[in-house]
């Protein structure tokens, strides 16, 4: 490990030098692939710095105790020692968690795409009710959410909903809420007072940029029709709803939140790409079985991730058997514990993996 650290701080120092050179300055393409690089090295190398002074401490504080006679210098020193080498432990596990392979697509926006399951229109009630969720998450987070499509069943809930957010980390937080969110509770609907299980799936997929997705126009079909449901004055007098078809894979992607037909296609073309993308990742997770494994639930969309329980006011998600009584903040947008927990149950699976490799 302390060798590829040590490889790290000279890469790191060799980035610094030509980050300086004017050539590189003026190169905006290598420019900005260097401040990346710069970017995901430097906490790493920090860190790193940290440790080594660390255990610098604990050399010189074995030298005073070896070289010193006098009883108060050498309890200083052995309180230096005993601090230092509870620094050094700490910052070993730091830097293994700061060793772990970066997913490439941690940095990304997303696209994310409910869809009632079981339950009928209560389910859809609760898709909206997740909809609301993950915007409150991203206005606390300062992300930025941007409604695709939505398609309402009259009530209030949806049949389904896409939408972008934007901002620096998304994917990297959000993964973790692909797969079946399940709700207990009696429905407004319900005269007898029953508890009703439904469920809603939820997709989490990173924002595919052109390079990593090539898409072949002449595969796709665009129809155009007239808009239906909220969205402002004349939203149904023009044809600016736009239906993608992308035809070697059947993907039909319907856009009608902007009035602009051109801003419709462009949006479309945004789920296209995710779409296709994640169908990569998903075969990617299929044929690493054993590395799907050392993951926290961002890989099956067909797994049973979370229960939103009503009656007891409870959250459960049985990746990690983590259950919080905090029903109410969660569904306003408070994650972070939930995720947090995630994030460092995912973190350790890793180290242990990383351990027996």
């Amino acid at each position: 490990m302390f060798d590829k650290l040590e490889d790290l701080a000279d890469r790191l120092a060799a980035v610094l030098e030509e980050l300086n050179d004017p050539d590189v300055v003026s190169d905006q393409k290598r420019f900005r692939s260097l401040m990346k690089e710069q970017n995901e090295l430097t906490p790493i190398v920090e860190k790193y710095n940290e440790y080594r002074e660390a255990k610098q401490n604990i050399e010189e504080s074995l030298e005073i105790l070896e070289e010193e006679s006098d009883e108060e210098m050498r309890e200083l020193a052995k309180e230096e020692m005993a601090e230092s080498k509870a620094e050094v432990e700490r910052l070993e596990e730091e830097i293994k968690i700061l060793l772990i392979p970066k997913d490439p697509n941690d940095d990304k926006n997303v696209i994310v795409e409910i869809r009632a399951g079981a339950g009928g229109d209560e389910a859809a009630l609760f898709a909206a009710e997740l909809f609301r969720m993950y915007r409150s998450y991203s206005d606390s987070r300062r992300w930025r959410t941007e409604l695709i499509s939505a398609n309402e069943n009259g009530i209030g809930g949806f049949k389904e909903a896409s939408f972008m957010i934007t901002g620096q980390g998304a994917y990297s937080r959000l993964k973790y809420e692909s797969g079946v969110h399940r709700v207990q509770r009696i429905p407004v609907t319900e005269s007898g007072g029953r508890i009703h299980t439904s469920t809603v799936t939820v997709a989490i997929m990173p924002e595919a940029e052109e390079v990593d997705v090539e898409i072949d126009m002449n595969d796709c079909r665009f129809d155009v029709f007239r808009a239906s449901g909220n969205g402002g004055q004349c939203v149904n007098t023009t044809d600016s709803a736009v239906r993608l078809t992308h035809i070697p894979t059947g993907i039909v992607i319907s856009c009608q939140d902007e009035k602009s037909q051109l801003k419709n296609k462009d949006k479309a073309l945004k789920v296209l790409r995710a779409r296709l993308y994640d169908l990569e990742l998903q075969k990617a997770h299929d044929a690493e079985a054993e590395a799907r494994r050392s993951q926290i639930g961002t890989g099956d969309r067909a797994e049973k991730i979370r229960t939103y329980n009503f009656p007891q006011g409870r959250v459960t998600d049985h990746r990690i058997k983590l259950t919080l009584h905090k029903l109410d903040s969660i569904l306003n947008g408070d994650l972070d514990e939930v995720i947090d927990s995630l994030i460092a149950a995912d973190q350790t699976a890793k180290l242990a993996k990383m351990q027996e490799q």
